[in-house]
């Protein structure tokens, strides 16, 4: 039996991919999480061969305890401050984060893990030179302190691999969107305020364009890339290619819901709100060898998740 330990598996991503492992066959999975974004809640049910831990991937000597006594195969470093508005109000915690991915590289190298698996973001691109923005072509420029400490993960993922031989992929989220995400994020904070004809607060004047992906296509993705040695040393855009505007956004879930939401204008964001962004994603469309969930369909399964409504005290 494999053994795999995910880090940040509490939050939307982590708990979704928790969940997909178990469905592997002859796989065991560990979640780590600190639990301050990260919600019991959303971890799997069931399985007996599923274990939590509330640790701190930043406190090496927790980690160290952790990984001794388990010889983890793999490992899937997701854990981070994440959220928009929370990585700009505390930026010297998002910085801290660059312990724990030293940390857990260390402790990869040394207990024989097979392949590292990081999560890094769109982020790193900073304000787009190029678009669709390319894993090679495309500049990582962005200043904020989240871009850099990803920014930074990725180079620490190249250097063990260099001077180590430990394996790695990196995978750049964009925008991933599903049952289990928090109104920190833009689409579940539309949907929540539009079910509760509540306001919807846009940042700037929401001519800023996103792309969107749902949360099963980036799982698959993932689960294939561990399973078939895909893109191994390498990186992956995992992310949409619908371009819409965060107007259009919110105009588009005012419509879905029959909603009698207000659209409200706030002043932009003082930094890290980038004017586009989108993902140039053949590689991740030639790990899936099908299309993607289109932005309506996605939205309609939201919509549709008993465990989404529950979450968010909609029922």
């Amino acid at each position: 039996m494999r053994k795999i330990l995910l880090t940040g598996g509490a939050g939307n991503i982590g708990s979704a991919l928790a969940k997909g492992l178990l469905a592997e066959k002859d796989t065991a999975v560990t979640v780590v999480d600190n639990l301050s974004t990260g919600s019991l809640d959303k971890l799997p049910r069931g399985f007996e061969n599923f274990k939590f831990i509330k640790a701190d991937t930043n406190n090496r000597r927790e980690m160290t305890d952790i990984m001794l006594a388990n010889n983890f195969d793999y490992v899937f470093h997701y854990a981070a401050v994440v959220g928009v508005k929370r990585t700009q109000d505390n930026p010297i915690k998002v910085l801290e984060d660059i312990e724990g991915i030293k940390n857990m590289l260390h402790l990869s190298k040394n207990s024989g893990v097979k392949r590292f698996f990081f999560s890094s973001s769109s982020e790193v691109y900073g304000e787009p030179v190029n678009i669709p923005q390319n894993e090679e072509t495309t500049p990582l420029n962005s200043r904020v302190p989240y871009a850099v400490v990803k920014n930074v993960g990725e180079a620490f993922c190249r250097s063990f691999q260099q001077e180590y031989g430990l394996d790695y992929t990196v995978f750049r989220f964009f925008n991933t969107y599903g049952p289990h995400q928090t109104t920190d994020f833009v689409m579940s904070k539309f949907l929540v305020a539009a079910l509760k004809n509540d306001p919807i607060t846009i940042y700037g004047d929401g001519s800023q364009t996103r792309t969107f992906c749902y949360v099963d296509d980036n799982i698959e993705a993932t689960i294939k890339a561990l399973n078939n040695d895909l893109f191994v040393n390498d990186v992956v855009n995992i992310g949409g290619a619908e371009i819409i505007s965060i107007l259009e956004l919110a105009e588009l879930i005012i419509d879905i819901t029959n909603s009698s939401s207000e659209i409200k204008f706030l002043p932009p964001l003082e930094d890290g709100d980038m004017t586009r962004r989108q993902p140039d994603n053949s590689k991740m469309k030639e790990i899936l060898g099908r299309k993607l969930i289109d932005l309506r369909e996605g939205i309609q399964k939201m919509l549709n998740d008993e465990e989404f409504m529950i979450l968010m005290g909609l029922k």
